[in-house]
């Protein structure tokens, strides 16, 4: 008798890939027909309490790409990518009875909006949930961590000494021709999601487009061709162009890469051309996203609440008129200002600028850091819920900074990073 399984979906949600997707590739070994689905649900296009719609265009044009290049490599499997563009609690069930489908796979998640999602999910239905957005396993972790550190150096130096890096999941060998179901679903349009479609800003760093394919052609360029990623720990804070970062965050947010993919190629580049202080400054970085995550797990709730994990009961302003003046790049520093026009007009802004003008919002202007979060969410092509959220919480000072009195002096730090001001009149004489 065979071992395997009725029909399964895999729900694909930010592992927007076919490598190093174990949701995919235990669906494909255990199941007798997979099918792929994905929601776009209409209401994360919709304004939320703070008057910001929770996705812009910039992250929905980045999402729709990547959606495009998931559907095709699925095809080359012979797995068909359902396309929801429907409330998902009440539309998912109806592809479920449609399908007959008995289990589905899909990545572990553990925020708010996430589990709320999970509801639309009959209780009968077999689900298999894996945590595959991490570097660093949830299971290898709680072996030295029962609670996860304030500071993230006491995180890293015992990660890097205890653990290992699992080994990224091939690309798994594809179904049989008749997996494929004989219906097209179509890809919304920007248009369908209330935009009107746009030419990237001609002084954007971010011009790239979204999907896994694109992703590896990145890293490819980045680390193997340029050797850029040689260079990183004295480019990172750089203002201006592709290439004073990675840039792979866009894809890591919605899982189009996996960190442990990046953390393989980053080896072989090591190992093959060189490695110094900037590769592993690489490798620094994706553990800061990997500790967010972890300290967001821990704390679930206090993670998006007014006085965060460490606060005092601040009382926090929501002054429409310093919210604006921040919004719209009206305050009193121009180097903020710069960096939040730069946001407006592209959907990013560097890691130098996200640390002041979330400084400058919380520490000077005292404005309530959920409101500068909220329209990060909004406008970034790579939110990440747990990065965005705890660098918010970080700069609040109520959060992991183990100084969390420390204010930005933006006109130094304009003199510092930006002294020819090219930055600034790139953005405030646009």
């Amino acid at each position: 008798m065979s071992s395997k399984k009725s029909n399964s979906i895999v729900w694909f949600r930010n592992n927007l890939r076919v490598e190093d997707n174990r949701a995919l590739s235990d669906a494909i070994e255990k199941s007798d027909k997979v099918i792929g689905y994905i929601n776009v649900d209409p209401k994360n296009f919709k304004k939320t309490q703070y008057g910001f719609k929770k996705t812009e265009k910039f992250r929905s044009k980045f999402l729709l790409e990547s959606i495009t290049d998931l559907k095709q490599s699925l095809k080359s499997l012979n797995i068909t990518l359902i396309i929801d563009f429907c409330d998902i609690n009440k539309s998912f069930i109806s592809f479920i009875n449609k399908y007959d489908v008995g289990s589905i796979y899909m990545q572990r998640e553990w925020t708010r909006d996430e589990l709320i999602e999970e509801d639309s999910i009959p209780k009968n239905i077999e689900k298999f949930k894996y945590f595959d957005q991490f570097l660093y396993s949830p299971e290898d972790v709680k072996n030295i961590y029962e609670n996860i550190p304030r500071g993230f150096s006491n995180f890293r130096k015992k990660c890097e000494k205890y653990l290992e890096v699992e080994h990224p999941i091939s690309i798994p060998k594809p179904m049989n021709h008749d997996n494929l179901l004989n219906t097209d679903y179509g890809i919304p349009t920007l248009n369908d999601l209330g935009f009107k479609d746009f030419e990237i800003h001609e002084n954007s760093v971010f011009k790239f487009h979204g999907g896994e394919s694109t992703g590896k052609f990145r890293i490819d360029e980045y680390f193997f061709k340029s050797k850029n990623v040689s260079r990183y720990k004295h480019t990172r804070n750089g203002l201006l162009g592709k290439d004073y970062s990675s840039k792979f965050s866009s894809w890591l947010a919605n899982g189009s890469l996996s960190a442990r993919y990046i953390f393989n190629k980053l080896k072989e580049y090591e190992n093959k051309i060189e490695k110094n202080e900037s590769t592993y400054w690489l490798f620094f970085e994706l553990l800061w996203r990997d500790f967010f995550k972890y300290v967001s797990m821990q704390h679930r709730n206090k993670f998006f609440s007014k006085d965060g994990i460490y606060g005092d009961g601040k009382v926090w302003s929501s002054e429409n008129s310093k919210i604006q003046s921040w919004i719209n790049g009206e305050t009193k520093e121009s180097f903020v200002n710069a960096n939040m026009k730069e946001l407006a007009y592209t959907g990013f802004m560097s890691n130098r600028g996200r640390q002041n003008v979330a400084n400058y919002l919380t520490k000077q202007l005292k404005v309530d850091w959920r409101i500068g979060a909220e329209y990060f969410e909004a406008l970034l092509i790579d939110y990440d819920v747990h990065s965005n959220y705890g660098n918010w919480l970080y700069n609040a000072g109520i959060g992991n900074d183990s100084m969390p009195f420390r204010m930005f002096n933006p006109s130094l730090q304009s003199e510092r990073y930006d002294p020819d001001k090219v930055y600034e009149k790139t953005w405030l004489n646009d």
